[in-house]
């Protein structure tokens, strides 16, 4: 009966050693696991959050983050349509959540802006896109260009540039502009009349 309790006395010096440890190791780890979040873990624990987001050219969009890509977030309305943004094109967003979402599995991690843009494509809605004035990543002015998507490429998106109350037809087509995917900040659904 000694014994029992010299062993148990020994096994909670122990337990109270490698809790101390533990704790005297936790922050690094706690640093270690931040280390490896990424943009869009981050975002995804925002999911249902009311955001703004900061894109290259100044343009600040705000809504309910609905869904985030690869390399894309879509909003919600707020006083607009939805709009999808480049997460490349952004500068800062606000009103994140503490809380932190899981890796994008193997099918939503190739969900790509290209995929999505051609997604708006096929439906032939009426967008503005947002495009930077800026190229790579530098801060600059902007244009708004509205019209229908008609074609996504594997570095560009091809605009038949219209107003958005017009339906995309030939006279109604002022230009078609060839815009690099990397100039394109954002995308926002205009509704149909």
């Amino acid at each position: 009966m000694r014994w029992e309790r010299l062993f148990a006395d020994l096994e909670a010096q122990f337990d109270d050693l490698d809790d101390a440890e533990m704790m005297a190791q936790l922050p690094d780890r706690q640093r270690g696991a931040a280390a490896d979040l990424t943009l869009v873990q981050r975002c995804c624990g925002a999911i249902g959050a009311d955001v703004r987001v900061r894109v290259r050219s100044g343009r600040v969009h705000a809504g309910e983050l609905r869904t985030v890509g690869a390399n894309w977030l879509l909003l919600g309305p707020a006083g607009g349509g939805e709009v999808v943004i480049a997460l490349a094109a952004m500068t800062a967003i606000e009103g994140l959540r503490a809380a932190t979402g899981a890796p994008l599995g193997a099918v939503a991690s190739r969900f790509d802006l290209r995929l999505a843009l051609r997604g708006i494509a096929r439906d032939r809605s009426p967008v503005v896109v947002g495009v930077s004035g800026a190229a790579e990543g530098q801060s600059g002015t902007g244009t708004d260009l509205s019209g229908t998507i008609d074609r996504v490429g594997s570095d560009f998106v091809e605009l038949a540039v219209h107003a958005v109350w017009e339906p995309r037809r030939a006279g109604a087509v002022r230009s078609v502009q060839l815009l690099p995917l990397t100039a394109v900040d954002s995308v926002r659904a205009q509704p149909r009349a």
